[in-house]
């Protein structure tokens, strides 16, 4: 049974700019069609400069550190300190578009109003950045460009508020 909730806003914090067009319309798709139950942005962080060429996994840590504090940072401002926080990454629980739509039915029901995922660079998301999150989610163990799992996680984010809503998107 679902209980009583309000609006939900939904944020994607993501490493990086997305390049290709085709994506950041794809995305904008999504985005509008959420406006009638709450929003859908993406954020774009400016990740770490990195050499052009193969890092050492030493390097891999120290960028991952510096990205760090630029997650903790922003996740540090007001909108999102009492977000509900999810880091995707590989590890993580996999779920349904049902399972995600519950989720989001019990984030909302406990009283909170926004939900942020966060989308860490090519090297991940450190560690101490996923403990600050309070799911972390996996799509599937296979890689994904990123601007296209931008599109994909909106596309999942509009599915499952759908499901919640009763709506006749999802089959």
């Amino acid at each position: 049974m679902r209980g009583d909730k309000g609006t939900v806003n939904y944020t994607i914090l993501h490493m990086g700019e997305t390049k290709e067009s085709y994506y950041r319309e794809a995305f904008e798709e999504f985005r509008k069609r959420m406006q009638a139950w709450g929003s859908l942005d993406a954020v774009a962080l400016r990740p770490a400069k990195t050499p052009g060429r193969e890092l050492s996994d030493d390097e891999v840590a120290q960028t991952l550190d510096k990205e760090a504090r630029v997650w903790e940072e922003m996740l540090s401002r007001p909108q999102y300190q009492k977000s509900y926080k999810i880091a995707l990454c590989i590890e993580g629980k996999s779920l349904s578009s049902e399972g995600l739509a519950a989720l989001f039915d019990k984030v909302a029901v406990g009283g909170r109003n926004s939900i942020v995922f966060l989308i860490g660079s090519s090297w991940g998301l450190h560690e101490r950045v996923k403990a600050m999150c309070d799911l972390r989610l996996s799509f599937s163990p296979m890689t994904f460009a990123h601007s296209l799992f931008r599109v994909m996680l909106a596309e999942q984010i509009y599915r499952a508020v759908g499901i919640g809503k009763g709506s006749k998107y999802h089959k």
